[in-house]
């Protein structure tokens, strides 16, 4: 199956595993890093990361320190939650917002200096 083609909801939580694990293996062979070399970067036993790399086991923390190591964190940013405005909010911005500008030299025409 290719890379973007994957039906992500079929799959078992064991395939997902699964699959992190071969996506940090792949990574840590790319980098060519040991297994030690990516456990000690990650403050993990190797152990750990043979667990992790064979979907087997590992914890949520155990996996934020391995992709750390490899410099892979900015596959969390699709869990970044952004401030949403409603698009009433969004209306009543949109009136408020400016659509002239004003004079300001504007001086009193009764002001004058005779």
């Amino acid at each position: 199956m290719e890379k973007g083609n994957k039906n992500w909801y079929a799959m078992s939580d064991s395939a997902l595993i699964e699959t992190i694990g071969s996506f940090i293996k792949d990574c840590r062979l790319q980098q060519n890093k040991t297994q030690q070399q990516v456990a000690d970067g990650a403050g993990v036993s190797r152990s750990t990361l043979v667990q992790l790399e064979n979907g087997s086991g590992g914890n949520l923390s155990s996996l934020i320190q391995v992709l750390r190591a490899l410099e892979q964190l900015h596959l969390l940013q699709n869990f970044e939650v952004h401030d949403k405005i409603s698009p009433i909010q969004l209306a009543k911005a949109e009136l408020n917002k400016r659509k002239r500008a004003r004079n300001g030299n504007k001086k009193n025409k009764s002001e004058t200096n005779w």
